[in-house]
């Protein structure tokens, strides 16, 4: 028997905790209102069962957390304004966490959960959970620039914003509760009837007789939303999904075994590196996801592949999905992981790309995500492949042009497939300043397993990415110009043991077209002059490239620091138009990057600089 005064007091004590636990993850006061108070309601629809459990809470809160990540906006708050400093402050920096890590975080912070439990409720090892917490704890504090020991301070000021949160009274809930456990049985009942019927009909048809029941005319009309006012309900047949034949047709010289077809209702729901949610339309109609294995061969690495498909509302819906989940790889927060390229697909669907990562933590894999959208229908396909085998980006674009050709035929489904093209584009923005380099731009260091940590960017008064060959400034005048939308950002790993020097930084700003090109050309002098001026000091030219609108030039520089030590270090200048940038890798010992990275990190910084600006009049 149900016990209503024990749920009330269970209501009373867990809903305040859950709620502050939902807005930290979502950020979304509101989502996660709506989400504590329905796993209340189905609390009570199972009480009988959930009473009997050693922790009620534990057995509510996946549901009150699945359902608040489902609904939410992305970074809401941003479009508060009344919103507390503090606050926004702690949501920013949680926002820069994985979602794994912000789980593991936050049950840790906001939770009575034990290291085992923590890791079962996010899904992954135990030692894996560890590590998750610890590099979700370092970046936060990091980005609150409090000590470790201050974590639990930040989150008093969103338990102030919850605490004033009204919820429905409890027997408001018990009431909800109930009139679903009466809908559950309703819909029982009419499915047997209605199977009943069904067959029914099928013996009247042989006969030549066909049913005139009201209730048969209703259940053959198109099934609607359910709040009986929008379009069609969508459906997303399995039969749409690629297939066993599809994949070994796309994917060449390979033999591969279809694994499960699921809705990815189940588990964690984060089937990729970088994915942040488990669905890229939190408001979606249906989803659907299918996998498929090749096993590793004698000189062919194992690989998976994983399409995932969502239907949505309408295409606009859909175009919103496919940003959200091109965001996920594009602006990958997952540690260690780094974009390799990005290229744009046309001829497949409405929107069509494919991006190229490499995931460095042992062991090493690399992740081809090919997305396209047709109609209110996202797809995606993501392979992963076990070391650093070159990407099969031709077969990436033939199964993504199939996946889409199985969806174009829905219903308000939008283009279809034909021969992709595939072009190689310059990495979509993400962060604060889609101009300067981001973490997943890095390339690993040599000997080192620690993540890259980037600074936020801010103005650049100073320039620590110049040597004291040119000293280069990006503040005050040039030649008459000021300099405009300047920043610098600084990239460490902490934790490794590596000395203060190692690092890497970037500078950039804007100046007029032809003060910009002079700027660029005068620190080259300097540099070429550099070892006559400067008896200490090495440097040697390793790249060089001057067009019209693109200046860059990268060199190696051993600096003298004493009789004993020297410093050995890259340096490069580079200009897209009027956006000029400095970037600086001060290796450690053996701490270094590969070779030939980092001339291909300064390729990144220059598709990046694109974004800047242009400068201000005046």
């Amino acid at each position: 028997m149900r016990d209503p005064d024990a749920f009330d007091a269970f209501y009373r004590d867990a809903g305040e905790r859950l709620l502050l636990q939902t807005y930290a993850l979502t950020g979304d006061l509101t989502a996660a209102r709506s989400a504590v108070r329905d796993s209340f309601v189905v609390a009570w629809h199972h009480w009988r069962k959930v009473s009997q459990l050693d922790d009620p809470e534990a057995a509510v809160r996946p549901h009150a957390w699945r359902h608040a990540q489902r609904r939410h906006t992305a970074r809401l708050w941003h479009r508060d304004k009344s919103i507390d400093p503090d606050v926004k402050a702690t949501l920013d920096a949680l926002a820069t966490l994985s979602v794994t890590q912000r789980k593991a975080l936050l049950l840790t912070q906001l939770a009575s959960v034990s290291m085992p439990e923590m890791a079962r409720e996010v899904g992954v090892p135990l030692e894996q959970a560890e590590r998750e917490l610890q590099s979700g704890a370092a970046q936060f504090a990091l980005a609150r620039d409090v000590s470790a020991a201050e974590i639990p301070l930040q989150f008093e000021g969103l338990s102030q914003v919850v605490s004033g949160v009204r919820f429905p009274r409890p027997p408001i809930v018990r009431r909800a509760g109930a009139a679903r456990r009466r809908t559950h049985t309703t819909v029982g009942v009419i499915a047997l009837v209605a199977a009943f019927l069904v067959s029914g009909s099928l013996i009247t048809d042989a006969t030549g007789v066909r049913p005139t029941l009201d209730f048969h005319r209703a259940v053959a009309e198109p099934s609607r939303t359910v709040d009986g006012g929008g379009p069609p309900e969508v459906l997303l047949p399995e039969d749409n999904l690629l297939t066993l034949a599809q994949v070994t047709a796309g994917l060449r010289d390979r033999t591969w075994v279809e694994g499960q077809t699921t809705d990815n209702s189940e588990g964690s729901g984060m089937l990729t590196p970088c994915q942040r949610e488990r669905y890229a339309d939190p408001r979606g109609r249906a989803a659907l996801v299918r996998t498929f294995t090749s096993p590793r061969l004698k000189k062919k690495p194992a690989v998976s592949v994983v399409q995932a498909t969502e239907a949505s509302r309408t295409p606009r819906a859909a175009q919103r999905a496919y940003r959200n989940a091109l965001g996920w790889y594009a602006g990958c927060q997952t540690e260690r992981v780094q974009l390799l390229s990005t290229r744009r697909v046309q001829g497949v669907g409405d929107q069509a790309m494919i991006l190229t990562l490499r995931a460095w933590a042992k062991p090493v894999e690399t992740l081809t995500v090919a997305l396209a959208r047709t109609g209110r229908y996202v797809t995606s396909t993501a392979s992963r492949t076990r070391g650093e085998a070159e990407p099969d980006v031709p077969g990436a674009a033939r199964l993504l042009g199939t996946a889409v050709g199985g969806l174009c035929t829905l219903p308000e489904a939008g283009a279809c497939a034909a021969r992709p093209r595939v072009t190689t584009v310059a990495p979509l923005p993400v962060g604060e300043l889609p101009a300067i380099l981001a973490e997943l731009d890095l390339p690993p260091v040599q000997g080192v397993e620690r993540p890259w940590i980037g600074t936020p960017p801010v103005q650049a008064t100073t320039n620590t990415a110049s040597t004291r060959c040119e000293s280069a400034a990006f503040a005050g005048d040039v030649e008459g110009a000021t300099w405009s939308n300047t920043a610098t950002r600084t990239f460490v790993i902490p934790q490794a043991g590596l000395p203060d020097r190692f690092g890497l930084t970037e500078t950039l700003g804007a100046l007029p077209a032809k003060r910009a090109e002079g700027f660029v050309d005068r620190v080259r002098a300097k540099l070429a002059a550099c070892p006559d001026k400067d008896l200490g000091t090495d440097v040697t030219r390793v790249a060089h490239r001057d067009e019209r609108d693109v200046d860059v030039s990268v060199w190696q520089m051993t600096t003298e620091i004493s009789d004993k030590e020297s410093v050995s270090y890259s340096m490069a200048i580079l200009r897209r138009g009027t956006a000029v940038a400095q970037v600086q890798f001060v290796p450690a010992g053996d701490a270094t990057l590969p070779e030939g990275a980092f001339v291909d990190l300064v390729d990144r910084a220059l598709d990046r600089l694109g974004r800047l600006p242009a400068p201000d009049r005046g």
